[in-house]
């Protein structure tokens, strides 16, 4: 069942726990609350009960007598300015408190909900919209916990109505009767504004999310976006799921236009009924002028608490939706256990053993079948194979961003699987395909708030071939890079991503396909310095070019997700008619994209020339 079709007393009962857990967290914050709130309560009733006693004990003798004496209208200001002060420090009380639990549940449910993303594995993450999980983390939050703020008045108003009712009872209980005939009115409102209401609300919280997801999407596709002209259609796009939000939250706002007017105008209907009632009853002397201008008060006000109620449970949809949202992220389970096996202690390169290794992303369709392979310490191997062959795909296995379905990655005799929490990232570094940067500084991204030396980070920058162009820049080390790096170009950001990698003394090192967007020459002095650092790291690096390949020890070929050859590259290049063919094909695409580069400046140059 959806929950748009779960019935309205579920959500209601649901809504209850997801509040009774805030309470859980916050019971001081929340007595403190509820106190305050209870004190205003009683306060608004006592305010009543003064007015009605100034009404038979000093106005009425004032008209009778023509005079009113100093001290009692000194006592009367007195009550009425002690009532005001005490109920005023029940406001503070209750807001305070209310806005206290309401911030610190979302400050502790965002905090849950960002540590288990860091915590689940890649695969989950897969399987989840980026849009999803930014909705997940912010606007589901906000809305699970957006009834705990009016909960304390609630609670309050709820003491409030019950004094109210029997003060009214006790001055007259004719009128009061007379009174509360408004309730059956008021109660019947607030389930109407509920049943049409709650499906509308619940069905804006999913669109919001959907909203988030279509916009992460095409912020996170700019590139694409913009290249390929499909503004108009990503605009199309964003525009129909906001124009669904915006038509369900009018038409969520049109019920609650009618239906706020209605609730306020019942209570106003209720006072002149008690008014006319109350008129023929102090005529015949059955009640006192006092006694009715307490109840009609006490009338006003008795219908608040409903309404607050009403507020309360009207916001139950959105935080049962928003909350469950939120849940199945904390709830989550994800398929990586861990051991307690550690690694050495040593700066000499790691020995990495892939033993008969399976793979598929759907479960079905296997992408590495029984891959086989071994890289010696301080060795460098070239992965190199056809487009979707699974090398990528390998290069995460390596450093268990995702477990295989079968077969073993081991790290100096031991399977990654059993190695403790956080023992990987210490001896292993991976410098991915496309090269994330943080809206921070070039020392912020190489180190990650890492305590490191700058002499280290000029080191590794100095291996990584981007010494030259960091010191060229405004503040060095200090310049801030932008949002992913958009003032550095292609080449530089995957420099610094290297660097980043490097920096940390990795015993293995993966490349996956990280030099792409440098020039072969910067290419070659970067695996000439890695090799010639003194770290000694393994190094399996995903290549396409023929001189890159060419310097590693050996080559791994991929192809249909299984090792098909192995050896140096002038060995394949005479066994293995699939590599030849493959580098070849390589080396064509190279040059006709060098060609391309030629033709375009030649062009450029004729035209300035003209």
């Amino acid at each position: 069942m959806t929950d748009d079709a779960e019935p309205r007393g579920t959500t209601t009962l649901d809504g209850f726990r997801v509040l009774w857990v805030g309470v859980k967290r916050e019971p001081r914050v929340f007595t403190v609350a509820t106190l305050g709130a209870v004190l205003f309560g009683v306060l608004t009733v006592a305010d009543a009960w003064v007015l009605g006693w100034s009404t038979q004990h000093v106005l009425i003798p004032a008209f009778d007598n023509g005079e009113i004496g100093t001290g009692l209208l000194v006592w009367v200001v007195a009550l009425f300015m002690a009532v005001a002060i005490l109920r005023a420090i029940g406001i503070v009380a209750r807001r305070l408190g209310g806005g206290i639990m309401y911030y610190r549940m979302q400050s502790h449910t965002r905090r849950g909900v960002t540590r288990q993303y860091l915590s689940l594995p890649m695969e989950w993450h897969q399987r989840h919209p980026t849009g999803q999980l930014l909705s997940n983390a912010y606007s589901d939050v906000e809305a699970a916990w957006s009834p705990i703020m009016p909960l304390p008045m609630a609670l309050g108003t709820v003491v409030m109505m019950v004094i109210a009712v029997i003060q009214m009872f006790v001055a007259d209980v004719v009128m009061a009767i007379v009174g509360l005939l408004v309730f059956p009115a008021v109660v019947v409102a607030n389930l109407l504004y509920q049943r049409y209401a709650s499906p509308l609300m619940t069905r804006a919280q999913g669109l919001r999310a959907e909203v988030s997801e279509i916009a992460h999407e095409s912020f996170d596709g700019a590139m694409v976006v913009k290249t390929l002209g499909r503004e108009v259609e990503e605009t199309d796009r964003f525009r129909a799921k906001a124009h669904e939000l915006r038509d369900v939250n009018i038409r969520a706002g049109r019920i609650r236009a009618v239906f706020d007017p209605a609730l306020a105008s019942l209570p106003s209907l209720g006072v002149l009924v008690v008014l006319t009632v109350g008129v023929s009853r102090v005529a015949s002397g059955a009640t006192s002028a006092g006694d009715v201008v307490t109840i009609a008060y006490l009338l006003t006000i008795v219908s608040f608490p409903i309404r607050a109620i009403g507020w309360l449970l009207g916001e139950f949809p959105r935080s049962v939706v928003g909350y469950r949202r939120a849940k199945a992220v904390l709830d989550a389970q994800g398929n990586m256990p861990y051991g307690d096996d550690e690694l050495p202690v040593t700066r000499q390169g790691a020995l990495l053993e892939v033993a008969d290794l399976h793979y598929s992303y759907d479960g079905t369709t296997p992408l590495l079948q029984g891959v086989d392979f071994e890289v010696r310490p301080g060795r460098t191997v070239a992965l190199v194979g056809a487009t979707a062959s699974g090398k990528s795909t390998l290069t995460s296995l390596m450093c268990r961003l995702v477990d295989p379905d079968e077969g073993q990655i081991r790290i100096d005799g031991h399977d990654v699987k059993g190695l403790r929490k956080g023992e990987l990232p210490r001896s292993v570094a991976l410098v991915p395909q496309t090269a994330f940067m943080f809206d921070d500084t070039v020392r912020g991204n190489v180190t990650l708030g890492a305590d490191v030396p700058d002499e280290d980070v000029w080191g590794a920058l100095r291996t990584a071939q981007a010494d030259g162009f960091v010191a060229a820049l405004p503040d060095a080390l200090d310049t801030v890079v932008g949002e992913r790096g958009t003032t550095l170009s292609g080449g530089q950001r995957q420099r610094l991503a290297l660097a980043r990698a490097v920096v940390r003394r990795p015993r293995l090192l993966v490349l996956d396909d990280a030099t792409s967007s440098v020039d072969p020459q910067v290419e070659q002095r970067i695996l000439a310095g890695l090799r010639e650092s003194g770290s000694a790291s393994t190094v399996v690096v995903v290549a396409y070019r023929r001189a890159t390949i060419a310097m590693a020890d050996e080559v791994v070929f991929v192809e249909d997700g299984r090792v098909s050859a192995r050896g140096t590259h002038d060995e394949l290049l005479q066994t293995s008619a699939g590599y030849q063919d493959l580098v070849h094909a390589y080396e064509r695409a190279e040059a006709q994209r060098a060609e391309d580069v030629r033709d375009a400046l030649a062009a450029a140059e004729s035209e300035v020339t003209a």
